[in-house]
């Protein structure tokens, strides 16, 4: 038996990839570049993909025509996204840096966290501090497209153990709801044969006025908030939450 634990162990990544990162995810993500209004961006806009993961998105922003730089903790995240990228015949800048520390002042347009990739820092402070790397990071009238579940949308579907498998291998989740809601714990159980990997990741949830009031002490102005991407209202229809804010002058 092995135990994993926590966003920052390698293991971690790589024992779960495949549930994680799915080739239908990928198809997702092309998906909602070629539809969503919330990510029409102009063509060569310079964009920052924080938390990039295996590129999901960074390689079909690349291939749209914009000039990508993916950032991400994990260097084994980053190799399969650079895998990808020379698979896609595409360019794009890879960094292996900590969210909270990246520093590119000024240097994009857009800056993109998706999937829920916001909100793991054990200390609260951490978090506020990557929305602060994100804010300096965008050039002025730059725009920030944040994407996560939140925690309205969580309390519909904190339900039993949900069971998902791929092939041979069976994953189990179960997510508990922590410090009345402020943060939720999922517990993951991976079997492939006889070999079981066991995960706990827990996160800071939150609701679209918690998050849009950090988003604001953070710098930003013009805050949105979308229920999907393809820019319906955050109400009880929601599928995500999305928000998209500017840095101003």
């Amino acid at each position: 038996m092995t135990r994993t634990s926590g966003f920052q162990d390698e293991d971690f990544w790589t024992e779960f990839h495949d549930f994680l990162f799915s080739e239908q995810r990928h198809t997702q993500a092309e998906e909602l570049l070629a539809t969503s209004p919330l990510l029409s961006f102009p063509t060569g806009a310079r964009v920052l993909d924080l938390c990039c993961g295996p590129g999901v998105f960074t390689v079909p922003l690349a291939r749209r025509g914009h000039e990508v730089t993916g950032v991400d903790l994990s260097s084994a995240m980053l190799d399969r996204a650079r895998k990808r990228t020379a698979e896609a015949g595409t360019e794009v800048t890879y960094v292996r840096a900590d969210a909270r520390r990246y520093e590119a002042p000024g240097a994009f347009d857009v800056v993109l966290n998706m999937f829920t990739s916001f909100g793991y820092f054990e200390d609260p402070a951490d978090n506020a501090r990557v929305l602060r790397t994100m804010h300096t990071c965008l050039a002025p009238g730059g725009t920030l497209v944040l994407d996560l579940a939140g925690k309205e949308l969580l309390a519909r579907k904190v339900t039993p153990p949900k069971v998902v498998q791929r092939g041979e291998d069976l994953m189990v989740q179960t997510d508990t709801v922590l410090d009345d809601w402020a943060r939720l714990r999922s517990d993951w159980v991976l079997v492939r044969g006889e070999r079981v990997t066991r995960a706990a990741l827990v996160w800071f949830v939150y609701s679209a006025v918690e998050l849009r009031r950090m988003v604001e002490e953070a710098g930003f102005g013009r805050v949105e908030v979308f229920g999907g991407f393809d820019g319906r209202p955050y109400d009880q229809n929601a599928e995500r939450l999305v928000l998209r804010a500017v840095r101003e002058a």
